[in-house]
């Protein structure tokens, strides 16, 4: 083991991220290589709720952004570029908060009811806007529920689980002061949030498995909107908006 801490140190990413890229099944790009490699031990060194500068083009493992939104860390800098190392699953979400409208078709329903408990057991109020059962229905009808609802500010935020996620997406958008995204991992929620103060969250239960979807609204529910140069381009999206609402 050399002398030298910080050499030992770098000696043991270096068999990290040649761990990843060898789960990942292939070799890294030499711009790849140099990357550094952000991972769980780097956040529980960070104070609670302080924040982290993400290093250009750092690769963030799964179970850093977990550890970061656990110790409530606040992201500065580029956008985490997250590794699929695999992950575990999610602790409770952060109570407090106002209540949260969900809503889903047929597709989503059962994932909607384990959503649904899981916020309640976190200290969540959900306003459930349906569907009621598996029978066939139209996603449009729960994702403009779920929206008006968030629109009117009867809601904080809004949750649509629907075969893909996207024509839930699609539909919420349509409802002005809804910004509606569709997320898929920890990266994409973290980013919609921070980046896109997006208000409702659209996921697809054909596409990822309770446990994730857990983590994604834990993620989602504990970002802040990061503010600054995005809060600029947030109300160029609201411009839009109001543009076309004149017509």
């Amino acid at each position: 083991m050399p002398s030298d801490p910080k050499l030992a140190e770098s000696r043991v990413r270096e068999k990290v991220r040649a761990i990843v890229y060898r789960t990942l099944g292939r070799t890294p790009t030499p711009s790849e290589a140099r990357r550094r490699l952000v991972t769980e031990s780097d956040v529980q060194e960070l104070p609670f709720r302080g924040s982290f500068e993400v290093p250009s083009g750092a690769l963030v493992t799964p179970l850093a952004l977990q550890a970061m939104i656990e110790r409530q860390i606040r992201l500065k800098g580029t956008s985490p570029k997250s590794v699929p190392e695999g992950s575990r699953g999610a602790g409770p979400v952060a109570a407090g908060r106002g209540p949260i409208a969900l809503g889903a078709d047929h597709a989503g329903f059962a994932l909607k009811e384990d959503l649904k408990s899981f916020l309640t057991e976190a200290g969540y109020a959900v306003i459930d806007c349906g569907a009621a059962g598996t029978e066939p229905v139209d996603y449009p009808d729960f994702a403009l529920a779920v929206a008006e609802l968030v629109a009117q500010q009867r809601a904080e935020r809004g949750i649509v689980v629907d075969g893909a996620g996207i024509g839930s997406s699609v539909a919420a958008n349509k409802v002005p002061g809804v910004r509606a995204a569709l997320c898929y991992d920890l990266a994409t929620a973290v980013n919609s949030r921070e980046h896109n103060d997006a208000n409702v969250l659209t996921l697809g239960a054909g596409l990822i498995g309770g446990a994730l979807a857990r983590q994604i609204v834990r993620a989602w529910l504990d970002t802040r909107f990061a503010g600054g140069r995005h809060a600029r381009r947030v109300e160029k999206i609201t411009d839009i908006e109001r543009r076309y609402l004149r017509r």
